[in-house]
């Protein structure tokens, strides 16, 4: 589950040039003491071998309660239209996975057909606070 991101015009263009990444759902993470609550640490996020914290295990804060209109989940699956924000306590996170360099890049269109201008992008990073680099320069979907 995620959602793929290209050069405005290169839609479902995995070739790297065009390819910009991928936003995928992270799970549950303390946006106030910047932690993930998986056991793997954050290179275990999108690996199903880890647990969960119950808790933030730096502060301690129970997660809050979200759906599918306001949690990375629904945001992944077109439920959540919710305005991109900063976000505070222990709630869900997305991953982005960079497939290249944005550079000079200044229209984006997902694998949907929605276009960002560069800072729509940046502002929807937002809710990405574990970035993945190791793919830059490759094939992936």
């Amino acid at each position: 589950m995620g959602t793929n991101f290209y050069l405005k015009g290169h839609r479902g263009d995995d070739n790297p040039k065009y390819h910009i990444g991928k936003r995928s759902a992270a799970g549950l993470y303390c946006w106030d003491c910047r932690i993930t609550l998986c056991k793997g640490g954050e290179s275990g996020v999108h690996q199903h071998n880890f647990g969960w914290y119950e808790r933030c295990p730096v502060c301690g804060k129970a997660p809050e309660k979200e759906g599918l209109h306001d949690g990375s989940v629904g945001r992944e699956l077109g439920f959540n239209k919710q305005p991109f924000a900063a976000k505070t306590g222990v709630r869900s996170c997305s991953s982005f996975t960079w497939a290249r360099k944005l550079g000079r890049v200044r229209r984006i269109v997902d694998e949907y057909g929605r276009e960002f201008t560069r800072g729509e992008f940046l502002q929807m990073l937002q809710e990405c606070p574990i970035q993945f680099t190791d793919l830059c320069g490759h094939e992936f979907f």
